[in-house]
């Protein structure tokens, strides 16, 4: 297992910890969102806006899928949990860990969802997105770290922690 994949709700700080937690372990640190948006020369919100849900999906599952990365935290999009390939490929290579928070914390974090390029089904609303999300980031993670009421400090020590009892980092 090389890479160490985070996964979970936008809010949930995975780019925040992902950062941190790379310096911490000595590897490199990627943001699969704005690998998307070096890509194809967009905003995450215009893509869907152009693409459709759908269409943003395979987009996303197509640059998760093809990262080529070897020791590096990568900081997934919240909907990567919807690219089947993608995430078949990183629970067999790599080690995913589930950064998981109540609703009420995701709810206090985002602002305007819609703007961080949140996919969002019509007439879906951030809790039924969570409720539907939730047992997914939960099948595909190696690790489930529960960060309700962590500070940044104690969530990046309680995933190091986690990766060196679940594999030799």
């Amino acid at each position: 297992m090389d890479n160490i994949i985070l996964t979970g709700m936008p809010g949930a700080g995975k780019s925040t910890i992902g950062v941190l937690l790379a310096k911490v372990m000595g590897y490199g640190f990627a943001d699969a969102d704005l690998l998307i948006q070096k890509q194809y020369g967009r905003l995450l919100c215009e893509l869907i806006a152009e693409h459709g849900d759908d269409g943003f999906l395979q987009i996303e599952n197509q640059v998760n899928r093809d990262i080529d990365l070897t020791h590096t935290v990568i900081a997934t999009g919240g909907s990567a949990i919807y690219c089947k390939e993608a995430m078949e490929k990183y629970m067999a290579n790599d080690t995913v860990v589930y950064i998981k928070l109540p609703y009420e914390e995701i709810e206090a974090r985002l602002g305007n969802i819609k703007r961080r390029g949140v996919v969002l089904k019509e007439g879906q609303t951030l809790k039924s997105l969570y409720d539907e999300r939730t047992p997914l980031y939960e099948r595909y993670a190696h690790i489930i770290v529960n960060a309700d009421g962590l500070g940044i400090e104690e969530l990046m020590d309680s995933i190091a922690g986690l990766l060196l009892i679940h594999e030799k980092y």
